[in-house]
């Protein structure tokens, strides 16, 4: 498993995500409060963009069609999606985000 170097923490503005790119993983990175989650960035449903979705609590809401999406599991969690998202561990290690991904082999 790599850990990639994503950005510092003060570079993410509460409640908004950030898409960031590692090899063939395109990924939507969020801080709420003290926690920072990285989701796949493509919505199940729709394939929109989660990065571009508002926050709500620990939720992300696609912003195509509304569907929400657990930040802690990525767990499709209303209507129209049906399945989860690729969620990827993130540790935040003297104030820089970093993301622990699966090497392409």
């Amino acid at each position: 498993m790599a850990r990639i170097e994503i950005a510092p923490v003060a570079d993410f503005p509460e409640g908004s995500g950030l898409r960031v790119e590692v090899g063939e993983h395109r990924v939507a990175v969020f801080k709420v409060g003290e926690s920072i989650y990285a989701l796949g960035d493509r919505c199940s449903h729709a394939e929109a963009s989660l990065a571009e979705g508002e926050t709500f609590d620990d939720e992300v809401e696609c912003p195509r069609h509304g569907a929400a999406f657990s930040l802690a599991t990525g767990k499709a969690l209303t209507l129209p999606a049906t399945e989860a998202v690729a969620t990827y561990d993130v540790e935040v290690d003297d104030g820089t985000v970093y993301l622990k991904i699966e090497e392409e082999s």
